[in-house]
């Protein structure tokens, strides 16, 4: 994430929240490099704000480096520049901590829809470009004090096998488990992303703070996805440890993560 990108935000509330929207589609992956926006007026109707408003949200963006405005050719999207100096890590990840931790915090249910993939789940777990999914969003508290915002996505096929009832108080695993898959292994990315409005409410915390951003595609034993999370963390209130162990001879001796060794999820 380019530090300037952080830095520049646009003035007024308004301005900010639309910014802050578009953003963080464009860091997500929603928006893809090279991608044309909807005009100005398409997207103060959207926002139910101004177009000067929208402007304002734009050129921060620009000066941000993550679109590119030309006049005649629309604005498009400058993802690439945006991602190319993010600093990613992979972690291995224990399936059994992940179902402790639903066992030991409740949800909070905020949607509950079935519709098509969006491309980029679509093409993270390698479904068809018709395929549907179960798009679910919940917020997971500990306590009483909200600490992730989780977004879902199941193949229509597994995910008819439980209710949003099910989703609402099991764990997303145990009810993939019952539903006959069997899960073999997964992959996330993480990285940082700033609180829209939406997700900024429903964590209680003031919209445009740093939150960490969570990516994981789960696969079964044949290889196919079967689930796709979208995750935002406070935190203060979430911390993932991966040990490393020293290997190598000589001067090519690094530091490697210890596979098969417990991570953990707070």
């Amino acid at each position: 994430m380019r530090p300037e990108a952080v830095q520049i935000l646009p003035e007024g509330a308004k301005a900010r929240r639309v910014y802050l929207a578009l953003r963080d589609q464009i860091s997500g992956g929603d928006l893809r490099d090279g991608e044309t926006l909807p005009g100005e007026q398409k997207l103060a109707e959207a926002f139910s704000v101004s177009r000067v408003t929208v402007r304002r949200a734009l050129d921060a963006l620009a000066q941000g480096g993550l679109i590119e405005r030309r006049i005649g050719s629309g604005t498009r999207v400058r993802a690439r520049a945006a991602s190319g100096q993010r600093a990613e890590m992979n972690f291995n990840t224990l399936m059994p901590q992940l179902v402790e931790m639903g066992q030991k915090t409740t949800a909070r249910l905020l949607s509950f829809s079935y519709g098509s993939a969006p491309d980029f789940v679509a093409s993270a777990m390698g479904l068809g470009g018709a395929a549907k999914v179960q798009i679910a969003t919940r917020v997971r508290l500990a306590g009483d004090v909200p600490f992730s915002h989780l977004t879902t996505y199941v193949p229509a096929q597994i995910a008819q096998n439980y209710s949003e009832n099910d989703l609402a108080t099991t764990p997303l695993f145990k009810l993939l488990e019952r539903s006959g898959v069997q899960i073999k292994e997964a992959h996330q990315s993480v990285s940082a992303m700033l609180a829209g409005p939406d997700v900024a409410e429903a964590l209680e915390v003031e919209v445009g703070s740093a939150l960490l951003s969570l990516r994981r595609v789960v696969r079964d034993v044949e290889g196919n996805g079967v689930e796709y999370l979208s995750g935002l963390y406070r935190p203060d209130m979430f911390r993932l440890d991966m040990p490393l162990t020293r290997v190598g001879e000589g001067g090519a001796r690094h530091w490697e993560p210890a596979i098969g060794e417990s991570g953990s999820e707070r």
